[in-house]
């Protein structure tokens, strides 16, 4: 079921995303949202083009970043609603992410091979994002290859594997997202503290996002990340199972917060998500009540 309001979309600015901002504003209006959120991974870039086109053809786009922060050895994303996008400070962060990734680019190339591959940066570059490599790019070349039809570490993204239903996306979490083999660092993420003050000075309201797939089971730490400054929390999200988006709805009304929902949508990477597959419950109305109380409608 769509619900009409998205706000955790990523356009092809994000390392991972598919479709240019004018063409995805386009595609959510055909699919029936009113309001909706470019957030891309700690990129600005598309926020200017899609709420322009968003403005031309009747919808709504909120500006928006998902920003990576760090808290007590956490990696946390951040969804930064409302913000001033044309200001440079969200261009520096850009480029400083796009450094960050860079830097680590021969590093990851190094741990997958260690896995039992044989990859190059030739293999690589064509789908390279600003010289960055992604581990949904290492799953995209390695499923390609005819030489590793039958690796065993490839199996489960292949049709018909326990992991095949996101397959691309499924491949960075299970290798390259924190405490797995192919995880890299350049240095610490900035810390949540600093996240959280550059978007409350740029007029911005912070939003925990997804936080059953973040929080790793830490979900203690939810209520520290409010006494910080967290303004909201993402408790429909196509990561969550029953059970985190109950117990995010609630503590979202127990403690007065932002309650959000986003579909989290990619395009290629994660194939089974649609624009507007957010499992929102909460009557329209009230969404859209909510939103106008923080100033983002």
């Amino acid at each position: 079921m769509i619900y009409p309001i998205d706000l955790h979309i990523h356009s092809s600015h994000s390392n991972d995303g598919t479709y240019e901002p004018r063409e995805l504003v386009r595609m959510a209006k055909a699919a029936g949202l009113k309001v909706m959120a470019v957030a891309d991974h700690d990129a600005i870039t598309a926020v200017a083009d899609a709420v322009d086109e968003a403005d031309k053809i009747g919808i709504t786009c909120i500006p928006c970043m998902e920003v990576d922060c760090a808290y007590k050895g956490v990696n946390l994303h951040v969804l930064a609603y409302g913000i001033d996008h044309t200001h440079r400070d969200w261009f520096d962060w850009e480029e400083m992410f796009l450094d960050r990734g860079r830097a680590t680019a021969q590093e990851k190339i190094v741990l997958m091979n260690a896995l039992g591959f044989h990859l190059t940066r030739e293999d690589l570059d064509p789908y390279a994002f600003h010289g960055t490599y992604t581990g949904e790019l290492f799953a995209e070349v390695l499923l390609s290859k005819e030489e590793y039809k039958d690796h065993p570490l490839l199996k489960p993204y292949r049709p018909g594997g326990e992991r095949s239903v996101n397959p691309l996306v499924a491949f960075y979490w299970d290798f390259f997202s924190q405490g797995k083999p192919c995880y890299t660092e350049s240095g610490p993420l900035p810390t949540l503290d600093e996240a959280l003050s550059l978007i409350k000075r740029h007029g911005g309201v912070p939003v925990l996002a997804h936080p059953g797939n973040n929080l790793k089971g830490r979900y203690e730490l939810f209520d520290e990340l409010v006494k910080e400054g967290i303004m909201g929390v993402e408790a429909f999200s196509s990561y969550h199972d029953a059970a985190a988006t109950q117990y995010f709805l609630q503590k979202g009304k127990e403690m007065d917060l932002l309650i959000t929902c986003g579909s989290d949508y990619h395009g290629k990477v994660k194939p089974a998500i649609a624009l507007g597959q957010t499992g929102c419950t909460i009557p329209l109305f009230e969404m859209e009540e909510s939103l106008k109380r923080y100033g983002l409608l």
